[in-house]
C-alpha cells in the first residue's frame, strides 16, 4: 500500500510493524502521530483516543488504527 492521504508518513509506520503488530497485538488499536508511537497497545478505540490525546494533544493530528493483518472490508 503506497499511502497517500494527509496520515501518509503514520500510515506508512503502521505498514513497517504491522506484521509484527498483528502477531503481538490482533485487533488492537495503536496511535501514531508523524513517525512517533504512543507508548502502548490499547483495547478499544476509546482507551487509544484517550492515549493520544494525553500524549500528543488536541492540537496536532494523529492516527488511531485497529491492527489487522488484512483490512476487513465493509459493504454498506
Amino acid at each position: 500500500m503506497a499511502p497517500s492521504s494527509q496520515f501518509s508518513a503514520e500510515l506508512t509506520v503502521f505498514e513497517q510493524h504491522r506484521r509484527e503488530w498483528s502477531r503481538l497485538h490482533p485487533g488492537e488499536f495503536v496511535v501514531i502521530q508523524g513517525d512517533e508511537k504512543a507508548d502502548g497497545f490499547f483495547v478499544t478505540y476509546a482507551e487509544a483516543l484517550k492515549a493520544g490525546l494525553q500524549r500528543f494533544g488536541a492540537e496536532r493530528e494523529f492516527l488511531v488504527k485497529q491492527i489487522w493483518v488484512t483490512e476487513p472490508v465493509y459493504l454498506v
